[in-house]
């Protein structure tokens, strides 16, 4: 039986539960560079099309990227990240009503995303990288994701090492929860990552997600972003990351099990029914 908590996220007042069911983040890169669909959606048009494709295929949110954070990706200039992202959240703004997430990890970055419209700040620095990051979610209201990585894109996969993994990167994010209400945010605005292929080996994803239950006992609920990633080809033997999709759906049914309340993904129409599935299966009723 699934014993996995239920929480209200509040992102700019409005109140996404978590917990009763699997929610499903789909992924919208509208990057030249992104390790799995880099430039298919740079282009205004085709990003909103793909983004309403992704709510009418069900996805409860959308999670939209102006930078690269695959491992070796460049920087992007602020104002690069703003013209990428904010006319496509606008747009999609325009169409439909849908909780909107700008991964960034700049604040002005995520100050322009939410005057266009989105209501959440998923931060993969956890706050880190830009000293004015929580000041802007206080400030808004907006939900945010606070993630672990160790380093940055460019050297993160160069030699990462943990005694624990696990502890550690519970520790770092009850630390950064705290560091978060200490900046003036309620716990129930945020959620927590922990970063699988930032930093970590094949092992360390594994015991990451064989872990999620230590995770989840942080107080927060749990987004786990898997979809893809190369630990699953380095498993699967599947080289090309659009090859890797019954893999990452093994990933997502493992993690709904261990009390995932959100998965962020590329093929949102087979993750939702993974996720119809599994939350069945784990509820013990239809």
């Amino acid at each position: 039986m699934k014993t996995r908590q239920i929480y209200h996220w509040n992102c700019r007042g409005r109140m996404i539960v978590l917990g009763e069911r699997t929610l499903v983040m789909g992924i919208l890169n509208v990057t030249p560079d992104s390790f799995s669909d880099g430039g298919d959606f740079a282009d205004l048009g085709k990003a909103v099309e793909h983004a309403l494709e992704m709510v009418e295929q069900g996805a409860d949110l959308i999670d939209i990227g102006g930078e690269s954070t695959r491992p070796g990706a460049a920087a992007v200039a602020e104002a690069d990240e703003i013209r990428r992202t904010v006319p496509v959240i606008a747009k999609i703004r325009e169409h439909s009503g849908i909780p909107i997430s700008i991964d960034t990890m700049k604040a002005g970055v995520a100050r322009r995303a939410l005057e266009a419209g989105a209501d959440i700040v998923n931060d993969v620095s956890a706050f880190e990288y830009d000293a004015g990051m929580a000041g802007v979610v206080a400030e808004t209201g907006a939900g945010a994701v606070l993630m672990h990585k160790q380093g940055m894109p460019q050297t993160m996969q160069d030699a990462p090492t943990y005694g624990n993994v696990v502890e550690e990167v519970r520790d770092y994010l009850r630390g950064r929860l705290d560091f978060a209400e200490q900046s003036g945010i309620a716990r129930s605005h945020l959620v927590i990552d922990p970063g699988i292929g930032f930093g970590k080996t094949c092992a360390h994803n594994l015991d990451l997600l064989r872990g999620l239950p230590q995770l989840a006992a942080c107080g927060c609920p749990v987004l786990v972003g898997a979809s893809r990633k190369r630990f699953i080809g380095q498993i699967t033997g599947r080289e090309a990351p659009a090859e890797r999709r019954a893999g990452s759906l093994g990933v997502a049914a493992w993690s709904v099990r261990q009390g995932a309340h959100i998965l962020r993904v590329h093929d949102v129409i087979e993750t939702c029914d993974v996720c119809r599935i599994t939350d069945t299966l784990c509820n013990g009723e239809l």
